[in-house]
């Protein structure tokens, strides 16, 4: 009984100090860093934005009669030509008012001559001293508002005749039907403002999207920049294009502020339709060839417990940790470390990860950002160094537990 006792004893004691061992080991454990290269390449800054596809030209056709359709000449869909009779109201009505119009104009005409006739006996008679003044003055008004008369009622008969004219309705341009309003036998009514009958786009090969730019993005979009957009009916497609206008009629909605630019889209194949939603992204500036490093190395900063000793192994990096007293590995240090004011005069401040684990501050200056590189100016950085991005997590491929050794 003693002995087995002592044996549970020596077992629990030794299991303490493995847990003890194990625990110092992760304690004094070096922290991996993830790191990249500051390498050359192509950086180009973009402005995404949404917008709607329309055709660069497109006709309300409408009626400026009312009346009811009585045949229809062109559907959706239709290719129409200039002149071309598209649809077409029932002219009864029209050309009974013509014929009213018509004989108001001749019994014009005969009240003129009968006018005219008593004009000229009233002036006979004064020239002979037979009929007073006034007479004479009656007769001459009453000769003349019956001219008149007839120049009214032929300003009628010319207005119904116009209004026939108008019954018929054509196409103002070359183009596609997009919509159509009415059907046969619906009533057009005009009194208030003309309906819209037919939508015509002119041309179908050349399109355009008006893209909402937020104006914190405007100042960089400039007329002949290129353009790439996806739409929904071809999400594996990229569609080019460039900007052609740049509106100044700001729209504010809910304190935010928008311009809308157009761009220029050439669609020979007629696959853009019009109300299509496009997602465009307009390359605002590229420069080539530039020394670069990722966005995340802009984003890290070390902690304050990290300095005062040594860092460790980079992730990606291949470097060992320095040992310290007694073989333990140390905890990291910053080398060179910046004064601890917070002032950043000369730009942001990245860390270079050197060879041996200790990270230098330097600090940068950035130009243009693709979301996923920055553009940086030579100078502290130089292409090849190792520049740390982030601390990589428990999760990590690389992230392996510490070995016990007895």
């Amino acid at each position: 009984m003693k002995k087995s006792r002592i044996g549970l004893l020596i077992a629990l004691a030794a299991a303490a100090v493995v847990v003890a061992v194990v625990l110092a080991r992760r304690r004094d454990a070096p922290e991996k860093y993830r790191t990249a290269k500051v390498d050359r390449g192509d950086v180009t800054m973009s402005v995404s934005a949404t917008g709607a596809i329309s055709a660069v030209t497109t006709v309300q056709v409408g009626s400026q009669v009312s009346g009811i359709i009585a045949k229809l000449y062109a559907d959706f869909n239709s290719r129409v030509k200039k002149g071309q009779l598209l649809a077409e109201l029932d002219p009864t009505p029209f050309e009974q008012t013509i014929e009213q119009r018509r004989a108001d104009l001749q019994k014009a005409q005969v009240d003129a001559g009968n006018a005219k006739v008593a004009f000229g006996r009233q002036q006979r008679l004064q020239q002979q001293g037979l009929a007073s003044q006034a007479d004479y003055d009656n007769a001459k008004a009453a000769a003349d508002a019956a001219a008149a008369q007839v120049n009214l009622a032929r300003a009628a008969l010319a207005q119904a005749e116009t209004n026939l004219k108008y019954s018929k309705i054509v196409s103002p341009i070359d183009g596609v039907v997009v919509n159509r309003a009415y059907d046969v036998g619906q009533t057009v009514a005009a009194s208030f403002q003309a309906p819209t009958l037919f939508t015509i786009a002119q041309d179908l090969t050349k399109m355009q999207v008006q893209a909402d730019v937020d104006e914190a993005d405007i100042g960089r979009v400039r007329i002949g920049q290129p353009v790439r957009f996806t739409v929904d009916a071809y999400p594996d497609r990229v569609f080019r294009a460039m900007v052609s206008q740049i509106r100044l009629n700001a729209t504010v909605n809910q304190n935010v502020v928008t311009y809308p630019v157009i761009v220029a889209v050439d669609n020979p194949d007629e696959q853009l339709r019009p109300s299509m939603t496009a997602n465009i992204t307009i390359d605002v500036a590229t420069d080539r060839g530039v020394l670069r490093i990722p966005n995340a190395a802009l984003r890290f900063k070390p902690s304050p417990s990290e300095e005062g000793g040594r860092a460790g192994r980079a992730g990606n990096s291949g470097a060992g940790p320095a040992a310290g007293a007694g073989g333990a590995p140390a905890r990291p240090t910053l080398a060179g470390s910046l004064p601890r004011t917070g002032r950043r005069e000369n730009g942001p401040t990245v860390y270079l990860l050197q060879a041996d684990g200790t990270l230098k501050p330097a600090r940068v200056h950035p130009g243009i950002t693709d979301g996923q590189y920055t553009e940086i100016q030579p100078g502290d950085l130089r292409e090849g160094d190792l520049v740390v991005t982030g601390l990589v997590t428990a999760k990590g491929p690389s992230q392996a537990g510490p070995r016990m050794r007895f």
